[in-house]
């Protein structure tokens, strides 16, 4: 009678929880290898705070320009940081753990620090916008206007993509809200790297650029297509919609390196880590098909090497 008793509150209890969760929520399973992602992002944040205090500290300008620059450096670490936390989402099974409710959920900071990376994301987000809008307050221009009105739109298409996780949205939502991520990181590092020059008219005039932000706009379709949790399937030739995409993402790699090894030796570092990357991504491949709800930590691993080769092209790294 009391172990009656006793199963029956615990499953009240469950019930509740249930209850409590947002709708759509899937909860991802805590690792040591998310732990371990944890710590490594952590210390992304930390150097943030810190490399951007040096170079405010130590540059060469003074007062309000100082702050600037620290900002921009802080921008960029935070913006990375941010772009590898959402591949962490993917990679552990984290897409739906907040569901949908966006942008905020109750103890999203506890959450946080309990590990949740979609928590850290969302989180991070905010500390994106925040550094956007005080550099938009500080250096008024079209590049600092740019960046903030790019972190807007990416955190609107960001709530789209969990709809999309959730099958309500269609994966152009989240192959946009990828492109426009690396947008955001884009404005920061040209600002940075290129002070005064037009962050438009540089990516036009960038040819290196644009297979590469082709390729990341269909690497987002392609995690929007196959869904939450869905394996996209071996193929030798495609027979539905999620292989197109995966066809289209791969021919689109191919023309990074096709286009870096044209404009040699102007880009060499981006030119191996792309080449290097192609392997990489049929590894992911395998992956996603092998664990599609939980592929792993080479999904932040590749996010890293498109970020790499991004930073190698605008700064032109040998």
């Amino acid at each position: 009678m009391g172990a009656n008793l006793g199963f029956d509150a615990a499953l009240a209890g469950d019930s509740s929880r249930a209850a409590a969760l947002p709708h759509h929520t899937v909860e991802g399973e805590m690792s040591l290898a998310v732990r371990l992602t944890g710590v490594a992002m952590a210390t992304l944040l930390a150097s943030a705070v810190i490399l951007g205090t040096w170079r405010a500290l130590g540059g060469p300008h003074y007062g309000k320009a100082a702050l600037v620059d620290g900002l921009y450096l802080a921008q960029i670490i935070l913006a990375g940081t941010l772009i590898l936390l959402g591949s962490t989402v993917e990679g552990f099974g984290y897409g739906l753990s907040l569901g949908t409710r966006w942008p905020y959920t109750r103890n999203i900071l506890v959450l946080m620090w309990h590990g949740d990376p979609e928590a850290a994301h969302r989180v991070v987000a905010t500390l994106v916008g925040l550094v956007a809008l005080a550099l938009a307050v500080l250096a008024p221009g079209s590049d600092t206007f740019s960046g903030l009105s790019l972190v807007v739109a990416t955190a609107l298409f960001g709530m789209g993509t969990l709809y999309v996780l959730a099958g309500k949205m269609p994966a152009l939502v989240h192959g946009t809200h990828g492109l426009l991520a690396y947008a955001v990181l884009l404005v920061y590092l040209t600002g940075m790297a290129y002070p005064g020059m037009d962050f438009w008219a540089y990516l036009r005039a960038t040819s290196a650029l644009h297979p590469l932000l082709l390729t990341i706009f269909l690497g987002g379709m392609t995690t929007g297509q196959r869904g939450f949790g869905q394996p996209i399937g071996a193929f030798y030739r495609p027979r539905r919609k999620a292989h197109w995409v995966v066809a289209a993402h791969v021919v689109a790699a191919l023309s990074i390196v096709a286009t870096l090894g044209w404009l040699m030796p102007a880009y060499p570092v981006a030119f191996y880590v792309a080449l290097a990357q192609i392997s990489v991504g049929f590894l992911l491949f395998q992956a996603v098909n092998l664990a599609p709800k939980h592929p792993g930590a080479i999904v932040p691993f590749h996010q890293l090497a498109v970020f790499l080769i991004t930073c190698a092209i605008v700064f032109q790294w040998r």
